[in-house]
């Protein structure tokens, strides 16, 4: 294990690009394509919303662990792909939350802004 001293302190905890406009942009192009790509599965294969859920919520957990468990650093490739993964994933919980369980988009926005209010507070 790695002693952490204020002079190495940044190269532990970075493990995420610098947010800048190239990062929202290229946030932006990543999440429309990974949206597009779960719609795929679960629409155009048939796989269903909750199999599609299930199947990238799984990567989605090996990449966190791989980003933030197993790497000692930023790693792109694995970065951004956990984070489209990220996006697909709410997405999809939304819209089975919506249109399987009949919860109102009022309610979801209420609900998930109290959580991540509460996820910065920690």
């Amino acid at each position: 294990m790695q002693t952490i001293t204020s002079g190495n302190l940044k190269n532990v905890i970075l493990r995420v690009p610098e947010v800048s406009l190239i990062f929202w942009i290229i946030k932006t192009l990543s999440t429309t394509v990974g949206e597009t790509g779960a719609d795929f599965l679960a629409f155009d294969l048939n796989w269903g919303m909750p199999v599609t859920t299930a199947v990238m919520t799984g990567i989605m957990v090996i990449l966190v662990y791989l980003q933030f468990g197993k790497f000692k650093r930023y790693v792109p490739a694995n970065y951004w792909s956990l984070v489209v993964l990220m996006s697909v994933v709410g997405t999809l919980i939304t819209d089975m939350l919506v249109d399987l369980a009949g919860v109102s988009l009022v309610t979801l926005s209420v609900v998930f802004t109290v959580m991540i209010l509460a996820g910065f507070y920690l």
